[in-house]
């Protein structure tokens, strides 16, 4: 499966065709210059919640692709009064089948406020099953015994998972979340942006290492392929 990463906690797969991008934030990231943000194809936004590094560029990605936002149910409240119509409410411990595979959303341990003030609703991860393969965002998050139900629910080929510390879980607690979930390969995201969250990458990927574990720290705007059960 093919990962894109557009820096910080934004990336996108494809599966059956379709663009699936989750947690846009480009435009007011220093670290992604190189990137468009008018380039980035969607067929579907995935908002883990409402925070600004998460979510500011997703009125105007959703409004030029016509992509449909999945989010928070007040999320999904916010963005049909702010002009984007085209929107899947979604809250924590539902699953929906979509027409590129199901998509369980499952407990961050974080907080959620939308650009105004607002409540953002809970915060979340999601489960994603296709037929080309399977995978978690974490989300933002903290270090949590619910990430022990995942395995129930799928047979993950990758996780990616927040390492940055301070705001989120650090590299230790990363450890042990892949450990959790039962995956091997690791997509470490929420990281280097800004002062309180950089990291030693050869230090975090040699304590991936020492743990049997591939720690993924692709560059932005590079692709990298995952393989999966199904490829």
């Amino acid at each position: 499966m093919k990962l894109t990463y557009y820096g910080h906690s934004c990336f996108s797969v494809e599966i059956k065709g379709k663009h699936i991008l989750f947690d846009p934030f480009v435009t007011y990231n220093e670290l992604a210059k190189s990137i468009d943000v008018n380039s980035i194809p969607a067929d579907y936004i995935f908002l883990s919640h409402g925070h600004a590094d998460h979510f500011a560029d997703c009125v105007a990605i959703a409004q030029r692709t016509g992509a449909t936002v999945v989010a928070a149910w007040e999320i999904h409240e916010w963005l049909n009064k702010s002009g984007v119509a085209n929107t899947h409410p979604m809250n924590t411990g539902g699953k929906w089948n979509f027409d590129f595979g199901a998509v369980k959303c499952v407990v961050a341990q974080h907080s959620s406020g939308l650009p105004d003030g607002s409540y953002g609703g809970n915060p979340m991860g999601f489960v994603f099953t296709t037929e080309e393969g399977n995978f978690y965002y974490s989300g933002d998050t903290a270090l949590t015994m619910d990430m022990q139900l995942i395995p129930r629910w799928a047979k993950l080929d990758f996780a990616v998972l927040p390492i940055g510390d301070n705001f989120t879980m650090g590299v230790e607690d990363a450890v042990q979340a892949a450990e959790w979930v039962n995956v091997d390969h690791i997509v470490g995201v929420h990281y280097d942006t800004f002062g309180f969250i950089r990291v030693d990458h050869e230090k975090a990927r040699e304590m991936f290492r020492n743990a049997g574990l591939t720690l993924h720290l692709p560059a932005i705007g590079t692709d990298i392929t995952l393989q999966t059960g199904n490829s």
